[in-house]
């Protein structure tokens, strides 16, 4: 697993938009197309406002969601809110390339099953993603495999709900999806992610982070988060 430590959190999410779209110009240049999934968050929901900056080849890009909590449109809770006011309003992505969890189903699990039927139409079958943006909380989750939870025992399923955390339930892809996706990019911020982020490149399985495939990922951290690994953070 590649690191490399940065100086603060937005040279993180600058250095996530590049790398992004570095694999979307190699993607649509091998396959024709570029299957990404972006998660939520303050670093996340800023490196994807820089991507709209960024040269990508937006014709042939589609987005697809990590997680989503169940919550109804435009609820700010919602990982789709942050995404449409900070990516989809600033590139030129048609509205059948970005691929929403659909949370406000009123049957979550026949929902979670067609969620996993367009990802194969858009990724292949099985589906596999071109890149995964991942987080890491400060309890070891990612997506939103929490701790505990029996999200985390699925196999036979690319997405699946969770129980309650923090409030809501949520949709979430899972291990066999996200541990098939050609890259994965690790945006990790504050100094309340050290520890976790120190198990994580430790390969410590005992947290949900740790059981992500280590070989296609590559960290980005800002120094609080690196604290622990012994790397000074790169001057841009």
């Amino acid at each position: 697993m590649r690191i490399e430590a940065l100086a603060d959190a937005d040279a993180v999410a600058r250095a996530g938009a590049a790398f992004t779209a570095a694999e979307a110009r190699a993607a649509v240049a091998a396959r024709g197309r570029f299957v990404m999934a972006v998660s939520g968050g303050h670093t996340p929901w800023t490196m994807v406002r820089a991507l709209a900056d960024q040269r990508m080849p937006w014709a042939d890009v589609h987005v697809v969601q990590v997680d989503e909590r169940v919550a109804p449109a435009g609820d700010p809770d919602r990982n789709l809110t942050h995404l449409r006011e900070s990516l989809l309003a600033h590139c030129p992505l048609r509205l059948d390339q970005v691929h929403a969890m659909p949370v406000e189903s009123a049957d979550l699990e026949s929902a979670s099953g067609q969620y996993a039927v367009t990802l194969e139409r858009v990724a292949g079958a099985p589906a596999v993603l071109d890149l995964a943006h991942l987080g890491l909380g400060p309890d070891g989750h990612t997506a939103s495999l929490v701790p505990g939870d029996p999200v985390l025992d699925v196999t036979d399923a690319d997405v699946a709900l969770t129980g309650l955390y923090q409030g809501r339930r949520r949709m979430t892809l899972t291990y066999p999806l996200l541990n098939r996706s050609r890259r994965i990019v690790w945006l990790v911020t504050g100094r309340e992610k050290a520890e976790m982020l120190a198990r994580l490149c430790g390969t410590d399985r005992s947290i949900p982070a740790g059981r992500i495939h280590q070989h296609q990922a590559f960290v980005l951290a800002d120094h609080e988060a690196a604290a622990r690994l012994g790397r000074e953070p790169s001057r841009r």
